[in-house]
Protein backbone atom coordinates (compact mmCIF):
# COMPACT_ATOMS: atom_id res chain seq x y z
CA UNK A 1 0.00 0.00 0.00
CA UNK A 2 2.88 2.37 0.79
CA UNK A 3 4.36 1.65 -2.62
CA UNK A 4 1.09 2.64 -4.35
CA UNK A 5 0.70 5.78 -2.29
CA UNK A 6 4.31 6.76 -2.78
CA UNK A 7 4.08 6.36 -6.56
CA UNK A 8 1.16 8.79 -6.65
CA UNK A 9 2.88 11.52 -4.64
CA UNK A 10 4.54 13.48 -7.42
CA UNK A 11 3.57 16.96 -6.25
CA UNK A 12 2.62 18.73 -3.03
CA UNK A 13 0.58 21.80 -2.16
CA UNK A 14 2.21 24.81 -0.47
CA UNK A 15 -0.42 26.64 1.58
CA UNK A 16 1.58 29.87 1.90
CA UNK A 17 0.37 32.51 4.35
CA UNK A 18 -3.38 32.16 4.71
CA UNK A 19 -6.21 34.65 5.30
CA UNK A 20 -4.56 37.54 3.45
CA UNK A 21 -7.32 38.35 0.96
CA UNK A 22 -7.48 42.04 1.90
CA UNK A 23 -3.72 42.61 1.89
CA UNK A 24 -2.53 40.13 -0.76
CA UNK A 25 -1.77 42.67 -3.48
CA UNK A 26 0.03 44.99 -1.06
CA UNK A 27 2.13 42.13 0.36
CA UNK A 28 2.92 40.82 -3.12
CA UNK A 29 4.23 44.22 -4.24
CA UNK A 30 6.03 44.70 -0.91
CA UNK A 31 7.89 41.37 -1.06
CA UNK A 32 8.59 41.79 -4.78
CA UNK A 33 10.25 45.16 -4.10
CA UNK A 34 12.24 43.64 -1.24
CA UNK A 35 13.43 40.84 -3.51
CA UNK A 36 14.47 43.30 -6.23
CA UNK A 37 16.24 45.40 -3.58
CA UNK A 38 18.12 42.37 -2.23
CA UNK A 39 19.22 41.15 -5.66
CA UNK A 40 20.12 44.59 -7.02
CA UNK A 41 22.01 45.64 -3.89
CA UNK A 42 24.01 42.43 -3.68
CA UNK A 43 24.79 42.33 -7.42
CA UNK A 44 26.07 45.92 -7.20
CA UNK A 45 28.29 44.93 -4.28
CA UNK A 46 29.62 41.90 -6.19
CA UNK A 47 30.27 44.02 -9.30
CA UNK A 48 32.01 46.73 -7.29
CA UNK A 49 34.25 44.29 -5.42
CA UNK A 50 35.23 42.31 -8.52
CA UNK A 51 35.87 45.38 -10.70
CA UNK A 52 37.62 47.69 -8.21
CA UNK A 53 41.24 46.75 -7.50
CA UNK A 54 41.16 48.69 -4.21
CA UNK A 55 38.52 46.23 -2.93
CA UNK A 56 40.60 43.13 -3.59
CA UNK A 57 41.28 42.36 0.07
CA UNK A 58 40.18 39.52 2.39
CA UNK A 59 37.35 41.47 4.05
CA UNK A 60 35.74 42.26 0.70
CA UNK A 61 36.24 38.71 -0.59
CA UNK A 62 34.08 37.50 2.30
CA UNK A 63 31.51 40.25 1.62
CA UNK A 64 31.42 39.25 -2.05
CA UNK A 65 30.78 35.61 -1.13
CA UNK A 66 28.10 36.64 1.39
CA UNK A 67 26.36 38.73 -1.27
CA UNK A 68 26.49 35.82 -3.72
CA UNK A 69 24.98 33.46 -1.14
CA UNK A 70 22.24 36.02 -0.34
CA UNK A 71 21.28 36.29 -4.02
CA UNK A 72 21.17 32.50 -4.38
CA UNK A 73 19.30 32.02 -1.08
CA UNK A 74 16.57 34.56 -1.80
CA UNK A 75 16.22 33.52 -5.47
CA UNK A 76 15.67 29.95 -4.32
CA UNK A 77 12.79 31.03 -2.06
CA UNK A 78 11.17 34.39 -2.80
CA UNK A 79 10.02 34.00 -6.46
CA UNK A 80 8.18 30.79 -5.58
CA UNK A 81 6.88 32.42 -2.39
CA UNK A 82 5.46 35.28 -4.50
CA UNK A 83 3.74 32.74 -6.75
CA UNK A 84 2.26 30.94 -3.73
CA UNK A 85 1.18 34.26 -2.20
CA UNK A 86 -0.53 35.45 -5.39
CA UNK A 87 -2.34 32.16 -6.03
CA UNK A 88 -3.34 31.63 -2.36
CA UNK A 89 -1.35 28.41 -2.40
CA UNK A 90 0.30 26.52 -5.24
CA UNK A 91 1.34 23.05 -6.31
CA UNK A 92 5.01 22.13 -6.65
CA UNK A 93 6.60 18.90 -7.84
CA UNK A 94 7.93 16.83 -4.95
CA UNK A 95 11.36 16.67 -6.61
CA UNK A 96 11.46 20.48 -6.89
CA UNK A 97 10.28 20.76 -3.30
CA UNK A 98 13.13 18.55 -2.08
CA UNK A 99 15.63 20.48 -4.21
CA UNK A 100 14.43 23.77 -2.72
CA UNK A 101 14.85 22.29 0.76
CA UNK A 102 18.41 21.15 -0.06
CA UNK A 103 19.45 24.52 -1.49
CA UNK A 104 17.87 26.39 1.40
CA UNK A 105 19.73 24.30 3.97
CA UNK A 106 23.03 24.40 2.08
CA UNK A 107 22.97 28.15 1.46
CA UNK A 108 21.86 28.82 5.04
CA UNK A 109 24.81 26.79 6.35
CA UNK A 110 27.12 28.60 3.91
CA UNK A 111 26.08 31.93 5.41
CA UNK A 112 26.73 30.62 8.93
CA UNK A 113 30.28 29.62 7.96
CA UNK A 114 30.81 32.93 6.13
CA UNK A 115 29.67 34.89 9.20
CA UNK A 116 32.21 32.95 11.26
CA UNK A 117 34.96 33.62 8.70
CA UNK A 118 34.11 37.32 8.54
CA UNK A 119 34.16 37.66 12.32
CA UNK A 120 37.58 35.95 12.42
CA UNK A 121 38.83 38.37 9.76
CA UNK A 122 37.63 41.36 11.82
CA UNK A 123 39.13 39.83 14.97
CA UNK A 124 42.57 39.62 13.33
CA UNK A 125 42.27 43.12 11.85
CA UNK A 126 41.31 44.78 15.16
CA UNK A 127 42.87 42.57 17.83
CA UNK A 128 45.99 41.38 15.96
CA UNK A 129 46.73 44.21 13.50
CA UNK A 130 50.48 43.54 13.35
CA UNK A 131 49.90 39.91 12.37
CA UNK A 132 46.88 40.48 10.11
CA UNK A 133 48.63 40.51 6.74
CA UNK A 134 50.67 37.42 7.56
CA UNK A 135 47.77 35.43 9.05
CA UNK A 136 44.92 36.48 6.75
CA UNK A 137 46.59 36.11 3.38
CA UNK A 138 44.61 36.38 0.16
CA UNK A 139 45.05 32.64 -0.44
CA UNK A 140 43.90 31.72 3.10
CA UNK A 141 40.92 34.04 2.73
CA UNK A 142 39.80 32.23 -0.43
CA UNK A 143 40.37 28.87 1.26
CA UNK A 144 38.02 29.90 4.09
CA UNK A 145 35.41 31.13 1.60
CA UNK A 146 35.66 27.94 -0.46
CA UNK A 147 35.49 25.83 2.71
CA UNK A 148 32.25 27.60 3.68
CA UNK A 149 30.59 26.60 0.39
CA UNK A 150 31.98 23.07 0.08
CA UNK A 151 31.45 22.10 3.72
CA UNK A 152 27.88 23.42 3.76
CA UNK A 153 26.76 21.72 0.54
CA UNK A 154 28.58 18.46 1.33
CA UNK A 155 27.28 18.11 4.88
CA UNK A 156 23.73 19.05 3.83
CA UNK A 157 23.89 16.27 1.22
CA UNK A 158 23.72 13.70 4.03
CA UNK A 159 20.41 15.12 5.27
CA UNK A 160 19.12 15.44 1.71
CA UNK A 161 19.91 11.79 0.88
CA UNK A 162 18.23 10.59 4.08
CA UNK A 163 15.11 12.65 3.32
CA UNK A 164 14.88 11.30 -0.24
CA UNK A 165 14.92 7.75 1.15
CA UNK A 166 11.65 8.37 3.00
CA UNK A 167 8.37 7.09 1.59
CA UNK A 168 6.01 10.00 0.93
CA UNK A 169 2.38 8.96 0.97
CA UNK A 170 0.67 12.14 2.08
CA UNK A 171 -1.12 14.18 3.03
CA UNK A 172 0.10 16.34 0.18
CA UNK A 173 -0.28 19.58 2.13
CA UNK A 174 2.88 21.50 3.12
CA UNK A 175 1.73 24.10 5.63
CA UNK A 176 4.39 26.67 4.77
CA UNK A 177 5.39 29.14 2.05
CA UNK A 178 8.46 27.07 1.11
CA UNK A 179 9.64 23.49 1.47
CA UNK A 180 11.15 23.44 4.94
CA UNK A 181 12.34 20.40 6.88
CA UNK A 182 9.53 19.89 9.41
CA UNK A 183 6.61 20.26 6.94
CA UNK A 184 8.31 17.85 4.51
CA UNK A 185 8.62 15.18 7.21
CA UNK A 186 4.85 15.32 7.76
CA UNK A 187 4.42 13.94 4.23
CA UNK A 188 6.27 10.75 5.13
CA UNK A 189 4.54 7.50 6.04
CA UNK A 190 7.84 5.86 7.02
CA UNK A 191 9.85 6.41 10.19
CA UNK A 192 11.60 9.79 10.37
CA UNK A 193 13.46 9.21 13.65
CA UNK A 194 16.90 8.72 12.07
CA UNK A 195 16.74 11.78 9.83
CA UNK A 196 15.34 13.92 12.67
CA UNK A 197 18.23 12.95 14.95
CA UNK A 198 20.80 13.51 12.19
CA UNK A 199 19.31 16.89 11.28
CA UNK A 200 19.14 18.03 14.90
CA UNK A 201 22.82 17.16 15.37
CA UNK A 202 23.79 18.77 12.05
CA UNK A 203 21.83 22.01 12.40
CA UNK A 204 22.61 22.27 16.10
CA UNK A 205 26.32 21.88 15.44
CA UNK A 206 26.49 24.31 12.52
CA UNK A 207 24.32 27.00 14.10
CA UNK A 208 25.68 26.67 17.65
CA UNK A 209 29.37 26.45 16.70
CA UNK A 210 29.31 29.34 14.25
CA UNK A 211 27.16 31.51 16.55
CA UNK A 212 29.37 31.11 19.62
CA UNK A 213 32.49 31.52 17.49
CA UNK A 214 31.11 34.83 16.18
CA UNK A 215 30.09 35.96 19.67
CA UNK A 216 33.52 35.00 21.07
CA UNK A 217 35.40 36.97 18.42
CA UNK A 218 33.18 40.02 18.89
CA UNK A 219 33.68 39.92 22.67
CA UNK A 220 37.44 40.09 22.03
CA UNK A 221 36.88 42.88 19.49
CA UNK A 222 34.77 44.93 21.93
CA UNK A 223 37.39 44.53 24.67
CA UNK A 224 40.05 45.77 22.25
CA UNK A 225 37.85 48.68 21.12
CA UNK A 226 37.42 49.85 24.71
CA UNK A 227 41.21 50.19 24.92
CA UNK A 228 41.38 52.60 21.96
CA UNK A 229 42.49 56.00 23.35
CA UNK A 230 40.70 58.10 20.72
CA UNK A 231 36.99 58.45 21.51
CA UNK A 232 36.24 59.17 17.83
CA UNK A 233 38.03 56.05 16.62
CA UNK A 234 36.50 54.01 19.42
CA UNK A 235 32.96 55.14 18.59
CA UNK A 236 33.37 54.59 14.83
CA UNK A 237 34.69 51.05 15.28
CA UNK A 238 32.14 50.22 17.96
CA UNK A 239 29.27 51.51 15.79
CA UNK A 240 30.32 49.26 12.90
CA UNK A 241 30.80 46.18 15.09
CA UNK A 242 27.54 46.68 17.00
CA UNK A 243 25.52 46.83 13.75
CA UNK A 244 27.25 43.66 12.53
CA UNK A 245 26.52 41.95 15.84
CA UNK A 246 22.86 43.02 15.77
CA UNK A 247 22.44 41.52 12.29
CA UNK A 248 24.14 38.28 13.33
CA UNK A 249 22.06 37.94 16.51
CA UNK A 250 18.81 38.52 14.58
CA UNK A 251 19.76 35.90 11.99
CA UNK A 252 20.93 33.30 14.49
CA UNK A 253 18.07 34.03 16.88
CA UNK A 254 15.50 33.05 14.26
CA UNK A 255 17.56 30.00 13.20
CA UNK A 256 17.72 28.79 16.81
CA UNK A 257 13.97 29.33 17.23
CA UNK A 258 13.07 27.43 14.05
CA UNK A 259 15.64 24.62 13.88
CA UNK A 260 17.11 24.02 17.34
CA UNK A 261 14.46 24.90 19.95
CA UNK A 262 11.41 22.53 19.94
CA UNK A 263 8.56 24.33 18.16
CA UNK A 264 5.68 21.90 18.76
CA UNK A 265 3.80 24.48 20.83
CA UNK A 266 4.32 27.30 18.31
CA UNK A 267 1.43 28.19 16.01
CA UNK A 268 1.84 27.76 12.27
CA UNK A 269 1.57 31.53 11.75
CA UNK A 270 4.30 32.22 14.31
CA UNK A 271 6.64 29.70 12.66
CA UNK A 272 6.06 31.30 9.26
CA UNK A 273 6.74 34.74 10.72
CA UNK A 274 10.06 33.54 12.15
CA UNK A 275 10.93 32.05 8.77
CA UNK A 276 10.14 35.35 7.05
CA UNK A 277 12.69 37.10 9.27
CA UNK A 278 15.68 35.00 8.19
CA UNK A 279 14.54 34.40 4.60
CA UNK A 280 13.47 37.95 3.71
CA UNK A 281 14.16 40.57 6.39
CA UNK A 282 17.77 39.67 7.27
CA UNK A 283 18.91 39.38 3.62
CA UNK A 284 17.37 42.82 3.00
CA UNK A 285 19.44 44.51 5.70
CA UNK A 286 22.72 42.60 5.26
CA UNK A 287 23.91 44.60 2.21
CA UNK A 288 23.23 47.85 4.08
CA UNK A 289 24.82 46.77 7.36
CA UNK A 290 27.86 44.97 5.99
CA UNK A 291 28.63 46.92 2.85
CA UNK A 292 26.73 50.07 1.99
CA UNK A 293 27.65 51.75 5.31
CA UNK A 294 31.27 51.26 4.24
CA UNK A 295 32.58 54.34 2.41
CA UNK A 296 34.99 52.29 0.29
CA UNK A 297 32.18 50.01 -0.86
CA UNK A 298 29.89 52.98 -1.54
CA UNK A 299 32.57 54.59 -3.70
CA UNK A 300 33.03 51.32 -5.60
CA UNK A 301 29.27 50.96 -6.13
CA UNK A 302 29.02 54.55 -7.38
CA UNK A 303 31.84 53.93 -9.88
CA UNK A 304 30.14 50.72 -10.99
CA UNK A 305 26.83 52.55 -11.51
CA UNK A 306 28.55 55.32 -13.48
CA UNK A 307 30.19 52.75 -15.76
CA UNK A 308 26.83 51.03 -16.31
CA UNK A 309 25.14 54.34 -17.16
CA UNK A 310 27.97 55.31 -19.52
CA UNK A 311 27.80 51.94 -21.30
CA UNK A 312 24.02 52.27 -21.52
CA UNK A 313 24.24 55.77 -23.01
CA UNK A 314 26.90 54.61 -25.52
CA UNK A 315 24.72 51.70 -26.63
CA UNK A 316 21.88 54.13 -27.43
CA UNK A 317 24.07 56.33 -29.61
Amino acid sequence: MHEDNYSRITEVWLTGIEHLQNTKIFLFIFFLLIYLLIVTGNLLIISAITSEHSLHSPMYVFLCNLSLSEVAFTTNLIPNFLHVLWEDGAAIYLSNCLLQFYLCGSLGATECFLFASMSYDRYLAICKPLHYTSMMTFAFCWELALFSWVCAFTSMSITFIMVTQLQFCGPKIVDHFFCDFAPILKLSCSSTDAVEIETFIYTGSVITFSFFFVIGTYVCIIITILKIPSSTGRWKTFSTCSSHLAAVCTYYGTLFSVYVVPTHNFSSTFKKTLSLIYTVVTPMFNPIIYSLRNQTIKTGVQKCLRRCLMNLSKSRI
